[in-house]
């Protein structure tokens, strides 16, 4: 099934998904995820060959524990010969020397094979303890902590560096998807943003690729060493009870391994689909927390604290439900697996009591069959951690996947100035085909150094004019040319330079006074910064503080007012120096004596300037050069103001209503 199709058979999750959520199989995935993680394959196939470096170490332990437990038994018994002489034979000997025999033979045959294989180490370890006083069962016995010694060292010493190597990769990972889910959205445009919840976008950018970090530093480190400890542990028992003559005992690894393995397979599917819904669930948490911070102001002036806090609260109530649905699933492996090995351990112990066979080929089954147990539990959170790590991926995908960019030509022309004019061809455009046009067939002309502005009601269509004429959205009929060439014609970032922009309500960053001056501006000097805000009537205010141009302006530029802001956006805009401007009324919001402030600071800024205002008070664009009047869409009327006032319509009616509320 192509990604086209699955996306529209994607479920609904009680519209916690984004509207460009799309399934995508395991499989696809992981492809993707190594197309990030490629970059970093020389640490992540390092950190893997030493995790299965530490799974195969327990190989060289498991090997030494039956010829230390026969190396010891045989050194005691031959020192307990030379020590002991009876002093003379007992009736009952014979027969007791006759009735051991076989086991004695049995176990001097195996002590033989074991002394011959480490007899190196035995010998020259005689050969030195003995000046110490170490003799016998104890030389023996320190021979074989030095070889476990030096075993454990290396396992410890590999399982460092695969941890290490894998957490390294993983975290750089992590960097890399969040530095491109961050580009991804800011290359989107508007469309995209209005149509998107701030809050889940956070979550997916933000949340989302911490489980990546935590699938390859973690969960890939168990990929590597659990089936290789695994794999040692049965080997070795395959391999002991071949020479112990104990074949009937491969029966029981070749079935329990996978009846161990049945429940983790069961519970997997269920695990990803409430894990999915978790973190859906939990980006909508997000939302909400954002929303509710966004908004603190209108929840304190309406007193509505109780009512956002029992929101909250219901929120966080679906997310418990379905994060408990996730975590019954997910613990129940481990029980499960523990229950299968357990159950398997006590079918070899007794089948090991029932066939007679001694400790020397009892005790060292028992340490690869313990070790068996810690990665079989690696092996049921692995799939818990996969399947997690699935429903991540999905929506970090998804997101990658959604494109509503602006489409800049590959041969795309430098704008360097403005200098024949701005023209609107028959334009019509719409947000989306469903919801018909928002604007109708605009025609007009801008001159280099003329005012143009739009009026007209609420919803009339005049924020969307200047959007398009800033091409944050491409018409849907129609062409807008700047100098004869269409403005999807010219390099999007040299666009963006000619045109600036005030708004009604300014965004300032949560920096100092003089980044914000300089946003945009990143080479700016502190005098330029200086010459800008005196421009815009913001020095006096700005220097009257301790902190001056480093005063920290809060989130939104919340330590400031209204007015104060208004300026510092100005004297941002000043400094940029568009040819370009358009201005969303910044003076609508604010005090007589402020409002003259920004005025002048406004006045400032248009001088030499091609103005697009967006009028709201329509005494401040008499002097507009040219005034479009928009209803619903349509530029009904079009003239100065002297000129749409004498014609008595749309304009007029608008004009006489504000005279009135003034």
């Amino acid at each position: 099934m192509s990604k086209k199709a699955r996306a529209t058979t994607a479920p609904a999750v009680s519209g916690n998904q984004e509207w460009f959520d799309r399934e995508y199989t395991g499989k696809e995935v992981y492809h993707r995820l190594w197309s990030f993680a490629r970059r970093y394959k020389g640490l992540i196939f390092t950190g893997a060959f030493l995790g299965m470096v530490t799974g195969g170490a327990w190989a060289p332990l498991f090997s030494v524990i039956q010829p230390m437990i026969n190396g010891v038994q045989a050194a005691s018994d031959a020192a307990t010969t030379q020590v002991v002489q009876p002093a003379e034979p007992v009736a009952a000997a014979p027969v007791t020397v006759e009735a051991t025999a076989p086991k004695a033979s049995k176990l001097e045959r195996q002590s033989k094979k074991d002394a011959e294989k480490y007899q190196k180490y035995i010998d020259l370890a005689t050969q030195y303890l003995s000046k110490v006083g170490i003799e016998g069962p104890a030389a023996t016995l320190f021979v074989f902590s030095l070889l476990i010694a030096a075993a454990v060292l290396l396992k410890m010493v590999t399982q460092y560096l695969n941890q290490y190597y894998l957490t390294k990769a993983g975290m750089r990972v992590v960097m890399d998807v969040r530095n491109a889910m961050f580009k991804h959205l800011q290359d989107q445009s508007l469309a995209f943003h209005g149509r998107s919840d701030v809050g889940r976008l956070m979550s997916r950018a933000t949340g989302d690729p911490e489980i990546i970090r935590t699938l390859i530093s973690q969960t890939m480190s168990d990929i590597c060493r659990a089936p290789f400890e695994i794999l040692t542990a049965i080997l070795f028992i395959c391999y002991f009870a071949i020479q112990n003559e104990m074949v009937s005992l491969l029966l029981i690894a070749v079935v329990g391994f996978p009846l161990c393995m049945l429940p983790i397979v069961w519970i997997g599917k269920q695990i990803r689909t409430w894990s999915k819904r978790l973190m859906e669930q939990s980006a909508g948490i997000g939302s909400r927390f954002h929303e509710n911070l966004t908004c603190i102001k209108v929840v304190k002036a309406y007193h509505t604290e109780a009512l956002e806090v029992e929101k909250y609260q219901q929120y966080n109530q679906k997310a418990f439900k379905m994060c408990m649905r996730a975590t019954r699933w997910g613990i129940l492996v481990g029980p499960l697996t523990e229950t299968v090995a357990f159950i398997l351990a006590a079918v070899f112990v007794a089948y090991c009591l029932s066939t007679g066979h001694g400790l020397s080929e009892i005790i060292p089954l028992i340490p690869p069959f313990l070790i068996l147990y810690k990665p079989m539990k690696q092996l049921g959170r692995l799939q818990v951690a996969l399947e997690n790590g699935s429903a991540a991926l999905q929506r970090i995908f998804s997101l990658l996947d959604v494109h509503q960019e602006l489409i800049e030509k590959p041969d795309a022309l430098p704008l360097k100035q403005f200098s024949k004019g701005l023209t609107f061809n028959n334009v019509s455009f719409g947000y989306t085909p469903e919801k018909g046009y928002i604007i109708k067939d605009a025609t007009f002309t801008i001159k280099p150094g003329q005012m143009f502005a739009a009026v007209g009601s609420t919803g009339s269509g005049k924020s969307t004019l200047a959007n398009l004429l800033a091409r944050f959205y491409d018409v849907s009929e129609g062409n807008i040319t700047l100098d004869d060439h269409d403005l999807r014609d010219y390099r999007i970032a040299d666009l963006r330079d000619i045109i600036g922009s005030v708004t009604q309500e300014p965004l300032l960053f949560n920096t100092t006074i003089a980044e914000n001056i300089a946003y945009g501006t990143p080479n700016a000097t502190q005098e330029a910064i200086e010459a800008a805000a005196k421009l815009a009537n913001a020095h006096d205010f700005i220097v009257s503080h301790p902190e001056g141009y480093q005063r920290i302006v809060g989130e939104k530029g919340f330590v400031l007012s209204g007015g104060e802001r208004q300026r510092v956006a100005i004297a941002r805009a000043i400094l940029k120096n568009p040819p370009i401007l358009i201005l969303d009324e910044a003076t609508s919001a604010l005090d007589t004596v402020t409002e003259q402030q920004v005025q002048a600071a406004i006045n400032n800024l248009m001088k030499d300037r091609t103005i697009f205002a967006i009028a709201h008070r329509l005494s401040t664009i008499r002097q507009a050069d040219c005034i479009l009047v928009l209803d619903h869409g349509v530029i009904a009327e079009r003239g100065t103001h002297d000129e749409l006032y004498e014609k008595g319509g749309i304009y007029r009616k608008l004009c006489d209503i504000q005279n009135q509320q003034a």
